[in-house]
């Protein structure tokens, strides 16, 4: 996989407006994010460290705002599956995009720390 087009484009709706949704969060919450594919997913950095991830799987999105975004969220997130520094939001259910935001222009003003 080359770029982040391609990776959408290997999904059927709604999986794949689901991902264009985040897409346009994560950009429009962090204008300077460069984009890229790491870990075979979607990835974003700014100021030179990791902003956010994302990826589909069969039932739910992969959402990655590092430990500390999710620390910062976790009352939020409590209802989700979640890792250290992942959680998982079932296809099945609303994708919490107000909630993605918030985590992204998070992870943005903190990143905005090393610049």
């Amino acid at each position: 996989m080359k770029d982040v087009n391609e990776y959408i484009d290997g999904f059927a709706d709604p999986v794949k407006s689901i991902l264009l949704k985040i897409r346009e969060i994560v950009l429009l919450q962090a204008p300077e994010a460069l984009e890229s594919i790491a870990y075979g997913m979607p990835a974003y950095k700014t100021c030179g460290k990791p902003l956010v991830y994302y990826a589909a799987f069969k039932h739910h999105i992969g959402f990655y705002a590092t430990p500390t975004g999710h620390e910062k969220f976790k009352d939020s997130l409590s209802k989700y599956k979640q890792g250290k520094g992942s959680v998982q939001f079932p296809l099945d259910q609303e994708i919490p995009y107000g909630l993605i935001e918030q985590m992204v222009k998070f992870r943005f003003e903190e990143n905005l720390k090393f610049k």
